[in-house]
């Protein structure tokens, strides 16, 4: 016998909330089979849509959303609750799904004789989130509303999109876009479309019922006798019934995206505010993807959006299908199919030196002088902390370690390693110049390998390379002060200047150099004896190369 099971999709077309007051809203199926689905109320008052493809033309629902607007408006108008889905869009000749946001309200308790247990306010308009391809309509995904406690008016929605590329296309792109409460609001104070004919819609160009259609109950229509929705007349709700759908299109506050990133899924988002040690206020965005990536993104005036960090948040990739942030403790938790995680968005930990914590630009993270770490900044004293979000100059931050003092033979090849802790382009810089290739200098990808002469004698600095706004940022990842000699002196001990972390880097790299060879070239190879008995090597000459440890702070190559 088989088990009749209900999908994973039929699941996410499913939303639902409870408003302060207790009260159940839900976006979903009304009947068994899935294929009618209604925006409803439930409870003591219960309501719901109407049954026409003008109201909902098989939608797919997104997210509901209750601001508190009666808290900023001075006629004590009546709470909204917003719905934001997808759907086949009625006034399209063509074949195009659309994304909506719908506006009804709190108190709507449905019409005496007309839309009788129906919302006599809803209304609906176009979402717009422009990028991609020229016809090809961008889809909602997700929804946060970020509150602003002074105003709510000024509280933002931010918006997941994926676009919608033609069947035989195998491009995708995502992006982030973010709306003002107020600027959906005055979009459904706006002209309506109406039907004329099949499937044509125009601009309707006659007079408006009063109240105007779809109004929440305000100071104005209390003192003209409408107190609740059952005073409204059959002609207002007519009009309503019939012309659900806006001409006006809820357009971005920047006129386009926050952010957009190609071969990317967005699915989740939340956003939450930090203030900087400057005092500014900035939005951070957490954005889930259908690989299972949680990326962090800021928008910066006058530069646009930018990622700051990428996480793999479960070991086998699967789509992020839950999100959500607690602001007060700092910790974000995530879930899958399978899956459950909980992180803090504060973690400024994985910048170890205060070139990557500056360079970063995180508003979370400032390097703090006195603990010589990058750490978070709520609640830290700006006397004691620095941060560059403006353009990330790294030329603020304390002087660095002192250089390893390294003593070479002339005319014997000898690595000097560098493995930075990012992906970014490493580059060697020689008496203040950038070095470039030549036969007594070998560039690698995680290394520098000279022969020297006596002129190669000198401070030999590796550094990342990374270009922000324009600007190309050098950060120092080790530095080695060469000491050139005629001969190699077995017994000579390198003069060490560093810190016990560096060293061990330094140390891990060389005993890595046995496993290196085939990346060395022009007879340029390295052994490890003692750790690897099965690899042997020479450096250029011949000679054995054998790295002891002499002490926590040094070495010795003999």
């Amino acid at each position: 016998m088989k088990r009749k099971t209900t999908s994973m999709s039929s699941f996410r077309k499913c939303k639902a909330v409870f408003s302060a007051g207790n009260t159940l809203y839900s976006a979903t199926a009304s009947n068994f089979l899935g294929t009618e689905m209604v925006f409803q109320r439930h409870g003591q008052n219960p309501i719901k849509t109407e049954g026409k493809l003008s109201w909902l033309n098989e939608p797919t629902m997104i997210s509901i959303n209750l601001p508190e607007i009666n808290k900023s408006t001075e006629m004590n108008e009546d709470d909204n609750v917003f719905l934001f889905f997808t759907e086949k869009a009625v006034e399209e000749r063509r074949n195009v799904r659309l994304s909506r946001v719908a506006r009804v309200c709190k108190s709507d308790l449905g019409g005496k004789r007309t839309l009788q247990r129906r919302w006599t306010s809803f209304l609906k308009a176009r979402l717009d989130c422009p990028f991609g391809d020229a016809g090809s309509p961008s889809l909602v995904q997700d929804v946060f509303l970020l509150q602003d406690e002074n105003n709510w008016m000024d509280s933002i929605f931010y918006a997941t999109f994926t676009s919608n590329p033609e069947p035989s296309s195998t491009c995708s792109q995502s992006a982030v876009c973010a709306y003002k409460l107020s600027d959906i609001r005055q979009v459904f104070k706006g002209k309506f479309l109406t039907e004329v004919g099949s499937d044509s819609w125009v601009t309707y160009r006659g007079a408006e019922p009063f109240p105007y259609p779809g109004s929440c109950i305000n100071n104005e229509m209390r003192a003209s006798g409408v107190v609740t929705s059952l005073n409204l007349s059959d002609t207002t709700l007519l009009f309503v019934k019939n012309h659900p759908l806006m001409e006006g299109v809820v357009t971005p506050i920047t006129g386009r995206p926050l952010l957009v990133q190609s071969a990317s899924q967005f699915s989740k988002i939340v956003v939450d505010k930090v203030t900087s040690l400057d005092g500014q206020q900035h939005r951070i965005m957490f954005i889930g993807t259908s690989s299972g990536w949680l990326q962090k993104g800021v928008w910066f005036d006058g530069e646009g959006g930018r990622i700051i960090e990428e996480l793999q948040l479960f070991q086998d990739a699967q789509p992020i299908l839950f999100l959500q942030l607690s602001s007060n403790s700092g910790q974000l938790y995530s879930g899958g199919r399978t899956a459950a995680v909980q992180l803090s968005v504060r973690d400024c930990s994985r910048y170890p030196s205060c070139d990557d914590c500056l360079i970063a630009r995180d508003p979370y993270c400032g390097w703090d002088l006195l603990r010589g770490l990058c750490a978070a900044v709520v609640g830290a004293s700006s006397s004691s902390m620095i941060q560059s979000l403006t353009d990330g100059d790294v030329g603020i931050c304390p002087s660095s370690d002192l250089p390893i003092a390294v003593h070479l033979a002339a005319g014997i090849a000898q690595f000097l390693p560098c493995f930075p802790n990012t992906n970014l382009l490493i580059s060697w810089r020689f008496s203040d110049k950038v070095l470039q290739p030549s036969p007594r200098h070998i560039l690698l990808s995680q290394g520098l390998v000279v022969t020297p002469s006596f002129t190669d004698a000198g401070l030999y600095i590796c550094e990342t390379v990374e270009a922000v706004k324009g600007r190309v940022h050098r950060t120092a990842v080790v530095r080695y002060l060469v000491k050139v000699h005629n001969r190699y002196s077995p017994n000579r001990i390198q003069e060490i200047a560093i810190s016990v972390s560096t060293a061990g880097v330094v140390m891990g790299a060389l005993f890595m150099c046995g496993r290196c060879r085939q990346k060395f070239q022009n007879h340029v190879s390295c052994s490890n004896r003692g750790r690897d008995a099965g690899t042997e090597g020479t450096v250029a000459t011949g000679q054995e190369e054998r790295v002891e440890t002499n002490n926590e702070n040094s070495f010795t190559v003999q």
